[in-house]
């Protein structure tokens, strides 16, 4: 399969690169996203790619978008990516972008949390709370939660790590009508994606989502939604607390950037392995057939 490492677009202005994303204007009023094979891995960009990564993270957002559609709007035109580019540039799109309405970003991301795990799992070792939300003692690592909660984070600069923060916090930042309306809206989402999800054998225990706001103030789903990148998927059939579960995502590549002690977590990135490569691309596309039951569109 080939990979897409940095697109190449020169029909459309460049408006920039993302971690994953490389983002063309289309007009004034649409982007189009293209969703490389890049991966990051503790904010950092790796030097190789994992090859079809970034159709698998495009076509994963693509069936949530329109199995969410009804809880809120999203940020899909229906414009098919291959009509906005030159002819030659075609198989950079195929399977891979989408063209997106225009919106303006909240700085906000929204993240569910419907397990104990990652930094929800330090910070509660640590205070007894995540995010400042106090829980019961004795949970274990991995536990399930009795219910889902919402704990924002401030979005960083490229390459910074984002900020966890109160939801007093984010009320200040955006408002407190659309704070609850984001709070709301992504418990939503996650409630009925994590039910759908257990009936493929696959347990979200968390996930971050992203708005904007239309030229009429609407509230929009954008970015990518519930992909193996923005979402700890778990295999139901090998899950167990008081551990951290196996995982559809980068974690072979973060198992092993976690053994190269002499590596601070910060740029250049260390070369990966092949084989590390070969089990991450295998995890993703593992991922995507047994969530919506069909094979990857390349």
């Amino acid at each position: 399969m080939k990979s897409l490492y940095q697109s190449t677009i020169k029909s459309l202005p460049l408006l920039g690169h993302g971690k994953v994303r490389d983002n063309y204007a289309v007009g004034d009023d649409k982007i189009l996203i293209v969703t490389t094979d890049r991966l990051s891995a503790f904010d950092v960009v790796m030097n190789e790619p994992i090859p079809g990564k970034g159709m698998v993270l495009n076509q994963m957002s693509d069936f949530w978008f329109d199995k969410l559609g009804h809880i809120v709007p999203n940020h899909l035109t229906g414009v098919a990516p291959e009509s906005v580019v030159a002819p030659d540039e075609v198989e950079q799109v195929k399977g891979r972008a989408v063209v997106a309405k225009r919106l303006k970003p909240i700085l906000v991301e929204a993240v569910v949390r419907g397990y104990i795990i990652g930094s929800g799992w330090k910070d509660y070792q640590a205070t007894g709370a995540i995010c400042g939300i106090e829980l019961p003692a004795g949970l274990r690592q991995a536990d399930k939660l009795a219910e889902p909660l919402f704990t924002p984070a401030a979005k960083a600069d490229l390459g910074e790590h984002d900020e966890n923060i109160s939801f007093a916090d984010m009320e200040q930042r955006i408002g407190a009508e659309l704070a609850a309306k984001m709070r709301d809206i992504s418990i939503e989402l996650y409630k009925t994606a994590a039910d759908y999800a257990a009936t493929r054998g696959i347990i979200i225990a968390d996930t971050k989502f992203e708005f904007g706001l239309d030229e009429n103030n609407v509230l929009h789903l954008m970015d990518e939604v519930l992909t193996a990148d923005s979402s700890r998927f778990w295999p139901a059939d090998s899950y167990a607390p008081d551990m951290s579960p196996p995982s559809y995502d980068k974690q072979f590549v973060r198992d092993y950037l976690e053994t190269l002690t002499e590596w601070k977590k910060s740029p250049p990135a260390p070369a990966l392995p092949a084989e590390v490569i070969e089990k991450t691309q295998a995890k993703y596309f593992e991922a995507i057939e047994r969530l919506t039951g069909a094979k990857l569109k390349a």
